[in-house]
């Protein structure tokens, strides 16, 4: 599996027949994405809400994580899907707990200087 690639780039993703459809909506959004005056905001949309569909129906596993790690606007739609009970379940850890501890360490300040 290929870490994330711009679309002009070929890379093969192995996935199950049950995984396609999402991985041709998956490659659908990236273009739209990289080219968004080649749609209407009722295409995109459109392409958004059937992508949300298909995640939302798609089980967790290897195939979810190699579709999400090869398309990055797919990941992001998923994170946002997610975000209520796992919070950015897909960005890396060292990062996320940084940018935490930074945000309550801004708070207090803030609190101290009132």
């Amino acid at each position: 599996m290929s870490p994330a690639h711009p679309i002009s780039r070929s890379f093969t993703i192995d996935v199950t027949p049950a995984l396609r459809p999402l991985v041709s909506t998956a490659l659908l959004l990236e273009k739209l994405e990289r080219a968004p005056r080649n749609a209407s905001a009722d295409q995109y949309r459109a392409v958004a809400q059937r992508l949300c569909t298909l995640l939302v129906e798609t089980p967790p596993g290897a195939g979810l994580d190699q579709v999400l790690a090869a398309f990055p606007a797919t990941a992001e739609v998923y994170e946002n899907l997610n975000y209520a009970s796992a919070g950015l379940c897909r960005a890396p850890l060292e990062p996320a707990l940084n940018a935490e501890l930074d945000a309550s360490a801004a708070i207090r300040r803030a609190q101290k200087q009132r």
